[in-house]
């Protein structure tokens, strides 16, 4: 196992430094095990919310309401489950030492989308040409 990195509390990623030296490998672990705790926390806060939420209303209107929260609730841990597992796979990427490179082009993902979306596995380019030809054929 890695010796622990020092990471100072007020650290940024910045371009002058070697891409994706331990450092920088250090502060996206930590910024996705922080976003899968935070994630995980709410599941459960959603799972308290559906069973304290499962209570016979007798109002049909009321019961229609309710039915649409739980089906937005659901909706939205079900979102949250496919969040947490492309957070696993940013985590092994970064233990496989391949985090921070383009899955298309093998190019360094720019630091700054790294930083705005952590588990981006393309560059900004690659996922725009992914996403028309992803478009293109959907149209067929």
């Amino acid at each position: 196992m890695k010796p622990e990195v020092f990471l100072p509390d007020d650290y940024r990623p910045a371009e002058d430094e070697p891409f994706m030296n331990d450092r920088q490998l250090e502060y996206f672990r930590r910024k996705l095990i922080n976003w899968k705790a935070e994630l995980l926390e709410q599941s459960a806060e959603t799972i308290d919310n559906l069973q304290d939420s499962a209570r016979n209303v007798p109002d049909l209107a009321d019961r229609a309401s309710e039915e649409t929260d739980r089906a937005l609730e659901l909706r939205t841990r079900d979102r949250q489950r496919k969040l947490v597992s492309k957070i696993d796979a940013a985590l092994r990427r970064i233990d496989n030492g391949e985090y921070g490179y383009c899955e298309m082009t093998g190019e360094p993902i720019s630091l700054k989308r790294l930083d705005a979306r952590p588990i981006a596995t393309m560059t900004l380019e690659a996922q725009e040409k992914h996403e028309r030809r992803e478009k293109v054929h959907r149209d067929d």
